[in-house]
């Protein structure tokens, strides 16, 4: 098992990354403190690993309660994010009862903002059963749901006790989902790391078949560069900006498809060939390193070619952006490999990549 620190002073917690932890007692009892626990899961990894959470925490002695929402992210909204609330209310659940995400990123999103709202605060772990939450989404303390104008526009920073990132969960996922996670990692490394990105284009065959000595050091990297970035700006004042490459473009093919449409780490890997480009349009990226990224993400089985949108489409859900300031939308771009940037673009040359990627 590798432990990776995420440094917040009072509020730092570890990421346990390795082979069946989730029957792990031991990571469990430490962050929980009160009487009751609700796992909070959904309908696909309910019956794979829902009995392993809930014998790992019977030792304890706590009364656990499970929440089973239906699985995607067309269900990352208000209504699904209620459920969790009228459980909670239903079993009297009080400020000491610990919340387990028990899935992907839209469960530890979900959960993460259940926790962060109910009584104003409860604690909560992350248990990530895919490559994308367990390298990306659920380090960090990002919480929130989606709205039909935006993804994520609604949620807090609220930081877990613990992050338990079974890498054996990683053996059930589909080919899709599998791919969506490798996106993140190149992201990562795209924006942190050339030496890491390098080892990427020569091991992006063993993160497909799934090899876990490869996952296990990916995840080990990633967790690590986001720990290092989170650490030093947990709320997104600056530099944690830069773990959004690909995601202006890629939140608005999410939202324009309609969500679940597209995952989120395809519409990742697009938004990265669509940066990529923008990049080398406006003099910051040689066209080497685009072809490089392009050619990356390919492999990696992951889409370079955006849906048919529209330009005016484009720029109306990126301009709703989070990240966008004032009317104005920010990009993270790339100098090179490994270094990113964080500029605006003139729209002739918005328009221009938009017209190249479709």
């Amino acid at each position: 098992m590798i432990t990776v620190s995420v440094d917040l002073g009072e509020r730092s917690y570890p990421i346990q990354i390795g082979a069946d932890l989730i029957g792990r007692t031991d990571l469990f009892a430490p962050h929980i403190a009160g009487a009751t626990v609700t796992i909070v899961t959904n309908t696909t990894v309910e019956p794979l690993y829902g009995d392993r959470l809930r014998a790992a925490l019977a030792p304890l002695g706590k009364t656990v309660s499970t929440v089973v929402l239906p699985d995607g992210e067309a269900y990352k909204n208000w209504e699904t994010l209620n459920r969790i609330f009228d459980a909670l209310m239903e079993r009297h659940a009080d400020r000491k009862t610990t919340l387990i995400a028990l899935g992907g990123g839209v469960i530890g999103d979900m959960t993460g903002f259940a926790a962060a709202s109910y009584m104003r605060g409860v604690p909560f772990i992350q248990v990530p059963t895919t490559l994308l939450s367990q390298v990306d989404s659920s380090v960090g303390g990002k919480t929130g749901i989606n709205h039909p104008l935006g993804k994520n526009m609604i949620g807090a920073f609220y930081q877990p006790l613990a992050v338990v990132a079974d890498t054996a969960a990683l053996r059930t996922l589909p080919e899709r989902e599998l791919a969506a996670g490798i996106a993140e990692v190149i992201k990562t490394a795209a924006i942190a790391d050339a030496a890491f990105f390098e080892w990427i284009e020569a091991n992006v065959e063993a993160l497909n078949r799934c090899d876990a000595d490869a996952l296990a050091h990916a995840i080990k990297r990633c967790c690590e560069i986001k720990a290092s970035v989170v650490a030093a700006d947990e709320r997104e004042g600056g530099l944690r900006a830069i773990l959004n490459f690909g995601h202006t473009f890629g939140h608005a093919i999410e939202a324009g498809l309609g969500y679940g449409e597209w995952l989120h780490g395809e519409a990742v890997g697009c938004g990265m060939a669509m940066a990529a480009d923008l990049s080398v349009r406006l003099g910051h990226l040689d066209d080497a390193s685009r072809k490089r990224l392009l050619a990356l993400v390919s492999a990696a089985r992951l889409p370079v070619r955006a849906p048919a949108l529209g330009e005016e489409r484009y720029i109306e859900l990126m301009k709703g952006d989070k990240k966008a300031e004032a009317g104005t939308i920010k990009f993270v771009l790339l100098k090179r490999l490994g270094e990113p940037l964080i500029t605006s673009a003139p729209e002739a040359a918005l328009r221009a990549t938009l017209a190249a990627s479709g």
